[in-house]
C-alpha cells in the first residue's frame, strides 16, 4: 500500500492537470471577450458617428452611401451638417440584425414603410423657412409628394439641382410639359438657359401656380423688364395676366402666343368693325391675316406712350 504522502501527491498531481487542462480551455475565452471589450469602435469615414453605418454601407456593399461626402450634406467643417442618425434615426435592430431588420428605423425609398409626412419632416427639420417657408400649404404637400421624389441624397449630382437635368426631374410628373417645350416656339429650357424653378417654387409660394413671385405677371418681369410699364395707354389683359395672350411653356405660334393674330386679338376684339372681319388673301383684309395681322399696325400691344395723337394713343399705334 501507498503511504498517505505518496497518495497525498498523486491526487495533487492529478488535480494540477485537471486544472491545467480546465485553464487552457476556459483561459482564451476570456481572453477574448476582454479583447472585444478593448477593441476600438468602427472609425467614422465621413460624418460624426457614422461608423456603425459604413462598417457594412461601404462602397462594395449594395447599398453605398460614401458618396453623401460629396454633398452639402457631407460637409463636416459646417457645424449644420447632420449625421446619419438625424435622417434615419438610431440604429436599433437594423444594427443588431440587420438580416431581420433590413430597414433603418426611418429609411426614404420606395420600400419604405414609414409615412410620407414622417419622412418630410426628417428633411424640414433643418430645411425651414427661406423658400420653403409655403411648404405646408403646397400643391405638393397636399398631394404627399414626398422629398425624396425629386431629391436624391446620396449622390454627387442632385438632377432636381441641375439646371439642365431639372425638367427631366419635372416631367416624371408633369408630361404634358414634356412636348410643350418642344414646340417650334419655346423659352430655351432644353439648353439650360431658362429652367422650371426660374418660374416656379416647387416648395410652394404665395402666388398661383407656385410662381416665385406674387403673380405671374411679376414672375415674366423679372427677365421681360421692358413690358412692365407704367404706359400712358395700357392694355388690359397685359395689366392682368400675361398668360391671357402667351402660353410659356410653348407653342406652334410665334412670340410663345397661344394662337397667332389676328385671332388671338379676336377673342376679344369681336365682332366690331374690322376687328372681327374674317380676314383674306386679297382685298381690304388681307392685312388682318397676312405677315402679324393685326401687328402689321398695332405695334405696341403691350402699352402705349405715343402723344402724337388720340387715335395712335389708343389704338397701339407707333
Amino acid at each position: 500500500m501507498l503511504s498517505n504522502s505518496k497518495t497525498a501527491q498523486i491526487i495533487l498531481s492529478w488535480l494540477l492537470a485537471i486544472s491545467f487542462v480546465i485553464g487552457i480551455l476556459i483561459l482564451p475565452q476570456y481572453v477574448f471577450a476582454e479583447d472585444l471589450d478593448e477593441e476600438d469602435p468602427p472609425q467614422d469615414l465621413i460624418l460624426k458617428g457614422d461608423g456603425k453605418c459604413t462598417v457594412c454601407h461601404d462602397e462594395n456593399s449594395d447599398n453605398p452611401i460614401l458618396a453623401i461626402g460629396k454633398t452639402k450634406h457631407g460637409t463636416t467643417a459646417d457645424h449644420r451638417t447632420p449625421t446619419c442618425t438625424s435622417c434615419h434615426g438610431e440604429g436599433g435592430d437594423h444594427e443588431d440584425t440587420p438580416h431581420k431588420a433590413p430597414m433603418p428605423q426611418r429609411a426614404f425609398g420606395k420600400k419604405s414603410v414609414n409615412s410620407i409626412e414622417e419622412r418630410n419632416n426628417a428633411c424640414l427639420a433643418c430645411h425651414q423657412g427661406g423658400k420653403r417657408m409655403h411648404w405646408s400649404g403646397s400643391t405638393h404637400a397636399n398631394r404627399d409628394v414626398a422629398c425624396t421624389s425629386c431629391h436624391t441624397i446620396h449622390t454627387e449630382q442632385d438632377k432636381v439641382r441641375n439646371r439642365i437635368t431639372q425638367p427631366e426631374v419635372c416631367f416624371n410628373c408633369h408630361k404634358e410639359m414634356r412636348q410643350l417645350i418642344n414646340r417650334p416656339y419655346r423659352h430655351p429650357i432644353r439648353e439650360g438657359k431658362v429652367t422650371c424653378s426660374d418660374c416656379h417654387n416647387p416648395h410652394g409660394s404665395a402666388g398661383p401656380s407656385k410662381m416665385v413671385r406674387d403673380n405671374v405677371n411679376d414672375t415674366c418681369y423679372t427677365c421681360h423688364m421692358e413690358k412692365r410699364g407704367p404706359f400712358v395707354y395700357n392694355h388690359p389683359p397685359v395689366q392682368e395676366n400675361c398668360a391671357i395672350c402667351h402660353n410659356p411653356h410653348g407653342t406652334t405660334a410665334p412670340n410663345l402666343l397661344r394662337t397667332r393674330s389676328p385671332f388671338i386679338c379676336q377673342e376679344c376684339h369681336e365682332p366690331n368693325t374690322h376687328q372681327g372681319s374674317s380676314g383674306t388673301l386679297t382685298g381690304a383684309y388681307a392685312r388682318n391675316t397676312l405677315a402679324r395681322g393685326c401687328l402689321n399696325c398695332h405695334t405696341q400691344v403691350h402699352g402705349s406712350n405715343m402723344p402724337e395723337n388720340i387715335r395712335n394713343e389708343s389704338m397701339f399705334q407707333r
